[in-house]
C-alpha cells in the first residue's frame, strides 16, 4: 500500500486538527485533572483493556476472513488478523475513519490475497455494513434499560439519543437499499466521475494510466455481485455477524473496564449504547475520528456515568488507547510485513 504526496499531506493536515480538537478538550476539562486521574488507574486493568482490545481486533479480523470465504478467497487467521488490523490502521490514519481508509484496505487485501481490488473493497464494506447491525441492536438495548430507571427528568438526554438511535436504525438502511435498487445508475454515475478524474489525473501523474466508461461500470458491477454473494450466504453471514456482535461487546468492555481502573463503576448497558454512539464521531475529517472520539466519549460519560469532564476523558484516553494507538502500531507492523512478503515473493 502507497501513499502519494496528496495522500500524505491530507493525512498530516488531519493530524494537525486531530491535535487542535484534542488540546481545546483537554484546555477545557482541565490537563492536570485528566493527568491526576490518570495517575491513579489500576495499572492491572489498563493491561487488561489491553487484552481485551486485542480480542476485539481478532472478532472482526475473523468476520473479515469469513467474509472473504465467501468471496472465494481463503486466508488463515492469522493473516486474516494481520489484513483486518492493516486495515484499521488505514482507517485510523486517514480523514473519514472508514470511508477515508476503505480504498486503501480494499487495495491491501487485494494485493496480499491476489483478489480483485473491487473483491477487496467489498469485503471490507460488507465487514462495515455487518457491524452496523449489533451495534444499533446494542444501543437500543441500552437506551431501553436507561428508559426504565432514570427518573422522568432525567430522561431528556436520553431521549435525544433515542431518537438519534432510531433515526441510524431506519435511516441507514433505507438509503442502502434505495442505492441497491439504483445500483444501474449508480454505475454508470461512479463512471461518469472516475474517468474525467483519472483522465485529469493521467496528464499530470505519468504512472497513472485513464480508465473507460466500460472498464469502471464493470468493476463496479462486480463489486454489486460481491456484495450479492455475501448476502446470499446465510449461514456464513450469521457467522460474520456473531463475530461483530462480539467484538462491538470486547469494546464496549474496553470502555467499562477503562472507567473501572479509575474505580468508577456504571451499569454495562452504559457502556453499550455509547460505544456505537461515539463510533459515528468517526466519520469526522479527522483520522480515525482521533479528537472527535474523545469529545464524544467525554460529553456523553460525563451526565451518563455521573462524573466529571476530567473523569470522562481520563476513561477516554484509556480507552482509546487501547482500540486507536494499539491497532496502529500493530497494524503498522502488519501491513509493512505484509509488503515485506510480497517483495519477498516476486
Amino acid at each position: 500500500m502507497r501513499l502519494d504526496l496528496g495522500d500524505l499531506r491530507t493525512i498530516a493536515v488531519g493530524f494537525v486538527a486531530a491535535i487542535v480538537v484534542l488540546l481545546a478538550l483537554f484546555t477545557v476539562v482541565g490537563v492536570d485533572r485528566v493527568l491526576d486521574a490518570l495517575s491513579l488507574a489500576d495499572t492491572q486493568v489498563v493491561a487488561l483493556i489491553l487484552v481485551v482490545a486485542l480480542g476485539w481486533l481478532a472478532s472482526w479480523a475473523m468476520a473479515l476472513r469469513t467474509v472473504l470465504g465467501v468471496l472465494g478467497v481463503g486466508i488463515s487467521p492469522l493473516r486474516a488478523f494481520m489484513l483486518y488490523a492493516g486495515a484499521t490502521f488505514a482507517n485510523n490514519i486517514t480523514p473519514f475513519g472508514q470511508a477515508g481508509g476503505e480504498p486503501f484496505s480494499a487495495l491491501l487485501i487485494s494485493q496480499d490475497t491476489g483478489a480483485e481490488y473491487e473483491t477487496g473493497l467489498a469485503a471490507i464494506a460488507s465487514v462495515d455494513s455487518i457491524n452496523f447491525v449489533p451495534s444499533i441492536a446494542f444501543a437500543l438495548v441500552g437506551v431501553g434499560y436507561y428508559a426504565t430507571v432514570l427518573t422522568v427528568g432525567d430522561r431528556l438526554q436520553i431521549e435525544y439519543i433515542a431518537l438519534a438511535v432510531g433515526g441510524l436504525a431506519v435511516g441507514v438502511p433505507v438509503a442502502a437499499t434505495l442505492a441497491w435498487r439504483a445500483r444501474d445508475r449508480v454505475e454508470v454515475g461512479v463512471a461518469g466521475v472516475v474517468v474525467p478524474v483519472f483522465g485529469a489525473v493521467a496528464r499530470v501523474v505519468p504512472r497513472v494510466e485513464p480508465t473507460t466508461r466500460s472498464a469502471v461500470r464493470r468493476r463496479v458491477r462486480g463489486f454489486f455481485r460481491a456484495i450479492e454473494r455475501v448476502a446470499g450466504d446465510r449461514r456464513s453471514l450469521l457467522l460474520a455477524v456473531s463475530f461483530s456482535a462480539l467484538g462491538w461487546l470486547l469494546s464496549a468492555t474496553s470502555l467499562w473496564l477503562s472507567l473501572y481502573a479509575l474505580d468508577v463503576v456504571v451499569p454495562f448497558a452504559a457502556v453499550l449504547f455509547v460505544i456505537p454512539l461515539v463510533s459515528m464521531a468517526g466519520v469526522a475529517p479527522l483520522p480515525g475520528g482521533l479528537g472527535g472520539v474523545e469529545a464524544a466519549l467525554v460529553f456523553l460519560l460525563g451526565p451518563i456515568a455521573g462524573i466529571s469532564g476530567s473523569m470522562a476523558a481520563a476513561a477516554a484516553v484509556i480507552h482509546r488507547a487501547a482500540t486507536y494507538l494499539l491497532p496502529v502500531v500493530l497494524g503498522g507492523v502488519s501491513t509493512a510485513m505484509l509488503g515485506a512478503d510480497r517483495v519477498n515473493g516476486e
